[in-house]
């Protein structure tokens, strides 16, 4: 019998959205709701089974990890990348990774969420009339306001195209974006500097790596408006938090939206916490019920071709 562990399930919703009766040989799954941070703790959790499914990048496997999994071959993770997975090691200790499909919809809504909640200050005016209050802020206006989109992939297009639809100006910037996209998606491609300093509203849509870890940090955040809201449903660590919070208590910018941070879950005695000015959402980009169809039923696929000697969606 296969044992499968399914990891991180927070809402206790992947037996909702799996059917393993789709695999052809017999299984025993087990569906794990917390989160264990601990290396420890978490190999003798994961050490007897043979086929781990990963909620995308909630619990990473780096070698160390994967070198106490003697009993595991295949790990399979929700989405089709995931950054937190080293490939070489999985690849040296006979360990198959594969991916799923996903639902690239819930990031972008989210992220518009996010950029509301932070312009209209709904968080503080919940709590306000929850509490007997009426009306105590004065929201800022997006139409006429400048959307600058830091990475114009598939996620930012779509966040780009929806500005344009709010009447925002829209401009684009990364590192590889050309002119030629940018005019595709009907955007100005500028400068990093000149969208810092000229946008209302700043949002992130690229993939963490060594060139985006730290891109947007002190010297960035002194470029931008006072009035400027920063929104980040990318990654984490391509923002400085410490810059941030820095940035947020001088009053270098008005307010920022995260759905992301650099140590998830959020520590409780994490500083961001307590900043009256940050909207905060814990990852929930990919947290939709489309999503979790598509990365559920993808992990039972790649199990059900795994077992059948005929892998599919393999990362390595």
């Amino acid at each position: 019998m296969h044992r499968i562990a399914v990891l991180d399930d927070y809402q206790s919703v992947a037996a909702t959205f799996t059917d393993w009766s789709q695999v052809p040989e017999p299984v025993e799954v087990v569906e794990f709701s917390d989160h264990l941070a601990d290396e420890d703790a978490l190999a003798a959790r994961l050490e007897p089974f043979d086929v781990v499914v990963a909620m995308r990048e909630r619990t990473p496997f780096p070698r160390s990890l994967l070198s106490r999994l003697p009993n595991l071959r295949l790990l399979v993770t929700t989405g089709a990348k995931n950054a937190s997975i080293d490939k070489d090691a999985a690849r040296e200790l006979g360990i198959t990774v594969c991916g799923t499909g996903a639902h690239p919809t819930g990031p972008v809504e989210l992220t518009w969420a996010l950029i509301l909640a932070a312009a209209r200050h709904l968080p503080q005016e919940d709590a306000n009339v929850r509490a007997g209050g009426w009306q105590q802020t004065v929201g800022t206006d997006l139409a006429g306001a400048t959307l600058g989109v830091v990475g114009l992939g598939r996620l930012g297009e779509k966040v780009a195209r929806i500005g344009g639809a709010f009447g925002m100006d829209v401009v684009a910037w990364s590192q590889n974006l050309t002119a030629e996209r940018a005019a595709e998606v009907g955007v100005r491609r500028v400068t990093k500097d000149e969208l810092l300093s000229t946008s209302d509203v700043v949002t992130i849509h690229l993939q963490l790596s060594d060139r985006t870890r730290g891109l947007i940090g002190a010297p960035e955040f002194a470029l931008m408006k006072h009035t400027a809201i920063l929104v980040n449903t990318s990654r984490g660590p391509i923002v400085d938090e410490a810059a941030l919070l820095d940035a947020l208590r001088d009053d270098q910018i008005a307010g920022a939206a995260l759905d992301v941070f650099d140590t998830e879950p959020l520590p409780d005695d994490h500083p961001l916490r307590r900043e009256p000015r940050a909207v905060l959402t814990p990852h929930l980009g990919y947290v939709t019920k489309a999503t979790y169809e598509v990365f559920y039923r993808g992990a039972v696929e790649d199990v059900a071709a795994f077992l059948a000697g005929a892998p599919i969606r393999v990362i390595t």
